[in-house]
């Protein structure tokens, strides 16, 4: 394994490229699988010509209505959303900060016209956004979400769920998993917090849209002790505290279908390299 120092880190190189580029680190080294749909960018961070780090940015399912709810004078051309970071984990202590501040660089000299980099810190999976937080990210509170566990571990996000039922009822209305399919598959329900964050990309900006923000920007940041789960009693419908959600990260893809069709793709990169290697 090669163990790279800060200082080496520190003049990582950072470029766009391709999306199946992307995917092999995001597949071997992520802890969710799922590329946003909406990706606009693949940023990659590079030492020794090896590719190391990956950032994706684009918008999440409503691009329009997820800006104008936080910024209303915004428009979708005028963010981007951190969809997935991902970094090797031999890289450093520190590394994640240091990729980040340098994809802000890479957007502002590339994307001049871009004002606020937004994301969330998936609070439902234990993460509070440290490394946002220690890259001036500003924090913006948060909201609860729902996250479902398949019967071998596989985490289901909400709409990946509605696609699961609409198959088996042979029809589009987006209705969620109900009681008899969650007891009948083995699911489980739960929820959990989703912690928002925003970088303000062009400082003659800043001042104006922070007051107009819909949010209050300026709130303390959280920790370990803000996290917290409920997880769903199937036989009532109640909602109790959970110690943690129960999911594996080694678990087989088999709900997550635009997952599955990624990892076909960086499968078959992967056997030809092996082939021609051989």
């Amino acid at each position: 394994m090669i163990i790279f120092s800060i200082s080496k880190i520190k003049n990582m190189e950072v470029k766009e490229i391709t999306e199946l580029e992307a995917l092999e680190i995001i597949f071997d080294n992520h802890y969710s699988k799922i590329m946003p749909r909406l990706s606009k960018h693949f940023i990659g961070g590079y030492l020794d010509d090896k590719l190391v780090a990956v950032m994706t940015l684009g918008w999440g399912v409503q691009p329009l209505n997820t800006i104008k709810k936080l910024f209303p004078s915004l428009i979708s051309k005028d963010y981007y959303e951190i969809g997935k970071m991902c970094l090797l984990e031999e890289l450093p202590k520190n590394s994640e900060s240091i990729f980040i501040s340098k994809v802000i660089k890479f957007v502002k000299e590339n994307y001049e016209w871009i004002k606020v980099i937004f994301t969330w810190a998936d609070g439902i999976l234990g993460k509070p956004g440290y490394v946002y937080q220690a890259s001036n990210f500003m924090y913006g509170g948060y909201i609860m979400t729902d996250l479902y566990i398949s019967e071998n571990g596989e985490k289901v996000h909400p709409r990946t769920a509605q696609g699961v039922m609409n198959e088996r009822d042979g029809y589009n209305i987006g209705r969620r998993p109900d009681k008899d399919f969650l007891i009948e598959h083995g699911w489980s329900h739960y929820r959990g917090k989703q912690f928002r964050y925003v970088y303000f990309c062009n400082k003659r900006y800043r001042r104006r849209l922070l007051k107009e923000s819909t949010v209050d920007w300026n709130q303390p940041f959280p920790k370990d002790k803000d996290i917290f789960w409920k997880k769903k009693n199937l036989q009532d419908g109640t909602w109790y505290e959970a110690d943690n959600i129960a999911y594996n990260e080694e678990a087989s893809i088999k709900y997550n279908k635009t997952a599955l069709s990624n990892k076909k793709r960086t499968d078959k990169v992967k056997n030809a390299r092996k082939f021609f290697e051989f």
